[in-house]
């Protein structure tokens, strides 16, 4: 490979600009945060963060307090099924209090391995809701992925998708861990930048005639090659 994992996201960061999450980094508000909109995005989701946080509250006591109703009312800015993530909630926010003293991110501060373990029993929550939760709560540099996009750095130093997503993720994930300091902002940085690429460009069905990648990426040669083959 002629590229590097440092490389692209040098070239993605001159296009996007330097990125900041757009989510609570505490993991018992990111939980929250996660619920608030669907289906999830950054922005059903900030829509559903800001109801909530100014009709009700996000503490657990506020959502315990809150009926059913008054929280799927608060929710309805985010989405589909207000009532469904209103319960969802309150079971989050009675775990959070009733299993760790109100205090997830005291709980959470162990190995990487047994935070993941704990953060997967909640709803909703798998190994790349994990990895982003203890990566940007700042409990350890780990190498996540953005869940949604694990096929980015794939596709660029690839060329074809592996053939599941889990096999896509481990591929990306073990990229980033030889290549990216093993640091919170270096790792930080490359998932904020992979996750706009695949939100904005890098789709399911990409839009390379706007990539700013296409002279650097091994999947749009191997496209233009089939191209010129059928040609």
């Amino acid at each position: 490979m002629t590229n590097s994992v440092p490389k692209l996201l040098r070239r993605l960061e001159v296009f996007y600009g330097k990125q900041t999450p757009l989510w609570p980094t505490d993991p018992y508000e990111f939980l929250i945060w996660w619920h608030c909109g669907y289906p999830a995005s950054d922005a059903r989701c900030a829509k559903g963060w800001d109801s909530l946080s100014r009709l009700i509250g996000v503490a657990t006591d506020k959502i315990l307090g809150a009926s059913l109703a008054e929280l799927g009312d608060a929710l309805m800015p985010g989405g589909m099924a207000p009532e469904l993530r209103a319960f969802r909630m309150k079971t989050i926010a009675a775990k959070v209090r009733d299993e760790f003293g109100d205090d997830l991110a005291r709980a959470l501060r162990q190995s990487p391995a047994q935070a993941r373990k704990i953060l997967k029993t909640f709803s909703n929550i798998g190994d790349g809701g994990a990895d982003r939760i203890v990566l940007f709560a700042g409990l350890a540099p780990v190498a996540a992925i953005p869940s949604n996009c694990p096929h980015v750095l794939v596709r660029m130093l690839f060329g074809k998708e592996r053939p599941n997503y889990n096999l896509n993720y481990r591929n990306a994930q073990d990229m980033i861990a030889a290549e990216v300091p093993e640091k919170f902002e270096a790792r930080s940085r490359a998932y904020l930048l992979l996750k706009r690429h695949g939100q904005e460009i890098c789709k399911t069905k990409p839009r390379c005639e706007k990539c700013p990648m296409s002279a650097d990426c091994a999947y749009f040669a191997d496209q233009r090659r089939k191209t010129r083959s059928v040609g």
